[in-house]
């Protein structure tokens, strides 16, 4: 249900995107603010977020989370203007990081059989493969009567959350200290990037404006390695950087979000100013994309425990590129059904490779880094989705090169999932079950 509302509010807000621009104005970069302002702190304080699962326990930080995201869920729907609205989209990523790495904290917890702890995940991954399949189209028709109901739905859903949480047994807990000098230099890097990368696109590269982001970014991002390396309790512990599954998985996430959030929000925008689809009609054409991907995510546990975890993965990444370069071709012309039929290849690759990747990160890191483990494959996972909107957003910001921008967009997406795959080659091709004979 967590898992549910985290991924349902980052896919239907692009169906609403150029609605709330029509009613609260701020261009193209306000809309890019209204989807990073979310994605950004979900990924700045995804590794802080960890340390806190394992320090208060994954129960008590998972109900802290879906409190507060709650709470930021309503603030959004009453918004009176669009820095309120971006200022609680802030809130709700904040939220989304607490409550990601504490919901995997106690699934590892509650099963030690790998077996049994990969089909957990499976069901883990069900709540957002539903969230992706109904979004688009509750997104379309909560639109058609407000674009405030988009946030208001995530209430109720919360309150039920906490409410079977009180079901759950208290999780361990483990000392860990706060990293505050990791913490502000990812902050600063991450923020400083995707203001850089959005204003290239609404001022030009060659400004000031932009410059001076990028370079503090890249400071701040040499400050966050320097104290990871050198300090006395860094988010990120040395015993995580030697572990080749949890680098393998951080590109992975990486690559697969870039393509998997970019493709969204540059083709929501397309068909709905280029195209002059409504919202529902918009969300119609995501939809085959969305179920496929939401029906066959339970099934990548089976998958996994015959054939192992590589080579879906590899091939779901493949699948994926291919998906993103025949849209490419297709955009400027095709037919809307052929489109949509086109998105499925990329539905399809989301079951082979999230799930799976997200079984072999947790098989392969130790019980006791669990949560600032998971915290840092969605930290990639979250920087992707932010640098593909504000990057991808900067393509579309002209309208005479839009459709130029559309194909480019997906190229990169496509070239980042094929160095992937080639990446995912080095995991093990053994299978849950020969790891726990092992």
């Amino acid at each position: 249900m967590g898992n549910f509302i985290i991924t349902f509010d980052a896919v239907v807000v692009t169906i609403a995107l150029p609605t709330i621009g029509r009613d609260m104005g701020g261009g193209i970069a306000g809309l890019q603010w209204v989807a990073d302002g979310y994605t950004l702190m979900f990924a700045a304080l995804l590794l802080s977020s960890g340390s806190l699962s394992d320090r208060i326990g994954g129960r008590r930080a998972f109900g802290l989370g879906v409190a507060l995201f709650s709470f930021a869920s309503l603030t959004c729907g009453l918004a009176p203007s669009l820095a309120v609205l971006v200022a609680a989209r802030i809130v709700q990523g904040t939220a989304a990081a607490v409550m990601m790495p504490s919901s995997l904290a106690m699934l590892r917890s509650a099963h030690s059989d790998h077996v049994r702890r990969g089909r957990a995940v499976a069901i883990w991954a069900a709540g957002g493969g539903l969230a992706a399949a109904c979004a688009p189209i509750l997104g379309g028709l909560m639109t058609l009567a407000s674009w405030r109901l988009i946030f208001l739905v995530n209430v109720p859903v919360g309150l039920l959350t906490l409410a079977a949480l009180t079901r759950v047994p208290p999780s361990a807990r483990r000392p860990a200290s706060f990293d505050w000098t990791g913490q502000i230099s990812a902050i600063v890097s991450m923020a400083a990037l995707t203001y850089g990368a959005i204003e290239a696109g609404a001022s030009g590269t060659g400004q000031l404006r932009v410059a001076v982001p990028l370079v503090l970014a890249v400071i701040a991002a040499l400050v966050f390695v320097l104290s990871q390396a050198r300090g006395r309790h860094p988010m990120v512990p040395p015993v995580l950087y030697r572990n080749s599954t949890l680098r393998i998985a951080a590109l992975v996430g990486f690559a697969f979000m870039v393509a998997f959030w970019g493709l969204p929000f540059v083709f929501t925008l397309y068909l709905q100013q280029e195209r002059g689809l409504s919202p529902l009609a918009t969300g119609a054409v995501f939809l085959p994309m969305m179920i496929v991907g939401g029906a066959l995510t339970p099934l990548s546990a089976r998958l996994v425990e015959r054939i192992g975890y590589r080579a879906p993965i590899v091939c779901g990444l493949l699948v994926l590129a291919i998906g993103l370069l025949v849209l490419g071709m297709l955009a400027k012309s095709a037919p809307i059904w052929m489109l949509a039929a086109t998105m499925v290849l990329v539905g399809l690759s989301g079951p082979l490779v999230m799930p799976t990747t997200t079984g072999a990160l947790l098989n392969g890191v130790d019980g006791h880094v669990a949560g600032t483990a998971s915290a840092v494959f969605h930290t990639s996972r979250q920087v992707g989705g932010t640098l593909a909107i504000a990057v991808f957003g900067a393509l579309l910001a002209d309208p005479a090169t839009s459709r130029q921008g559309v194909r480019t967009s997906l190229t990169l997406a496509a070239v980042g999932a094929v160095l992937a795959a080639a990446s995912a080659l080095r995991l093990s091709a053994a299978t849950p079950a020969s790891r726990k004979t092992h």
